[in-house]
């Protein structure tokens, strides 16, 4: 070897030394940037699996509250029935002169109130709605009264009683609500 080649060699060294501490360098932060992006899912996983057990038992819980709702829904058709029929004996000339009208009216009424009693326990309840403001989320106008006596929009007439389950909404409340009559 020469002088110049030693030489060489020696300014060479230096480089050679900074190249691989660069490549120290680039694994180093490769390393802690693998290790912070690990830690980062790591963290967003345990975020994530929070959230979906608290969703989870949100969901169990309404499921728990709210299993019955379609039955219950579908159920309030038998009040209905029960209500026009007691209505509809009452009314019948024919059954007005039978002298046991009152025993099966009464009857009736015993079958209805054991209903209203179970959907009392199970948190259903109707809506009271007669003079009342109008509410859309609880009320559904079938019919406008022209009432001058009263505010426009005052429920006055309940064509079908409406029910809630807890804080839902089962079934609204078909109204007649009043409005200003036009005198001209």
């Amino acid at each position: 070897m020469t002088k110049t080649d030693q030489k060489n060699e020696d300014k060479a060294l230096p480089k050679d030394k900074e190249v691989q501490q660069n490549k120290d360098l680039k694994k180093e932060e490769t390393s802690e940037s693998k290790l912070q992006a690990t830690e980062d899912k790591l963290l967003r996983t345990l975020a994530e699996m929070e959230n979906q057990r608290r969703r989870f038992e949100k969901e169990r819980q309404e499921a728990f509250e709210f299993g019955g709702f379609n039955l219950a829904k579908e159920s309030l058709a038998l009040l209905d029935n029960i209500d026009r029929a007691i209505i509809s004996f009452k009314n019948d000339d024919l059954l007005k002169k039978n002298n046991n009208l009152d025993k099966i009216i009464n009857g009736i009424e015993v079958v209805k109130k054991d209903l209203e009693s179970i959907f009392k326990k199970n948190g259903i309840e109707p809506i009271e709605c007669i003079n009342k403001k109008f509410d859309p989320n609880f009320h559904q106008a079938m019919l406008e009264v022209e009432d001058s006596s009263k505010d426009s929009g005052i429920v006055v007439q309940e064509i079908q009683k409406g029910y809630m389950m807890k804080e839902r909404l089962l079934r609204p409340s078909m109204v007649g609500v009043t409005k200003k009559s036009d005198k001209k």
